[in-house]
């Protein structure tokens, strides 16, 4: 048979072991393998277009989800492994929606209609906190309770205190509630400012995660395309 390849050459390829790539196969994840009379795996130029797939679908969607689809592929289940991929994309689509609500969140931030409280003499506790951003004490504790806001506690009493730091996060909080942004972009921005201390530094932050979703985006389409490819070749068209 012309197109029978060595095992130990077709794990060298993928930079695997013999021993992965009958696991491979065991799993799912490669096409079953006949056997020699002698009970040796006959690997083929089927097993090598398989594990280019697979490798391609784990560059995009992570080994797990790579052989969940080739399992079903190969188990004859087409649709179960186009589910699992519709997944994926289904996630990357969630978190671009998060990422355009958290820079629509930081830009509010940025128009500058957030105004500063008024300087403290000392820490306010949480009425006072309250009355300064203008809401209500329960408000701030479900803010809290959220971990979007960090109070100190006073040691004697345990009561929370909010320096002028934590009533700026507070306001910021308050202002972008108002304008209905989701708890979600709010916590991103916030994540941001408390790490770098500057709306610049969050903004480079959110441009960076862009850069990154769209990388990922492509490697999930080189993954449906060469998934396509050999679900034709499968006759699973």
């Amino acid at each position: 048979m012309d197109d029978r390849l060595k095992a130990a050459d077709l794990a060298r390829s993928a930079g695997i072991s013999v021993q992965q790539l009958r696991t491979y196969v065991d799993t799912g994840l490669l096409p079953p393998a006949d056997r020699t009379p002698a009970g040796y795996r006959v690997f083929t130029r089927a097993h090598a277009d398989a594990l280019t797939v697979a490798r391609e679908l784990a560059a995009g969607h992570g080994w797990t989800t790579a052989r969940t689809v080739m399992a079903a592929v190969h188990a004859g289940d087409p649709e179960t492994a186009l589910a699992a991929l519709d997944a994926g994309h289904a996630r990357l689509d969630r978190e671009r929606g998060e990422l355009a609500a958290a820079r629509e969140a930081l830009g509010t931030v940025l128009a500058g209609r957030a105004p500063s409280p008024a300087v403290p003499r000392r820490a306010l506790r949480i009425g006072e906190a309250a009355r300064a951003v203008g809401v209500k004490p329960p408000v701030l504790r479900l803010w809290e309770a959220r971990g979007l806001l960090r109070p100190d506690r006073e040691p004697s009493t345990g009561y929370r205190l909010y320096n002028r730091s934590e009533l700026r996060v507070a306001q910021v909080v308050a202002l972008l509630r108002k304008g209905h942004h989701p708890l979600a972009a709010i916590e991103a921005v916030l994540r941001g400012l408390r790490a770098n201390g500057s709306t610049d530094r969050v903004l480079d932050e959110l441009d960076a995660r862009a850069e990154d979703l769209h990388r990922r985006s492509l490697r999930r389409l080189a993954a449906s395309a060469a998934l396509h490819g050999y679900l034709c070749r499968l006759g699973h068209h």
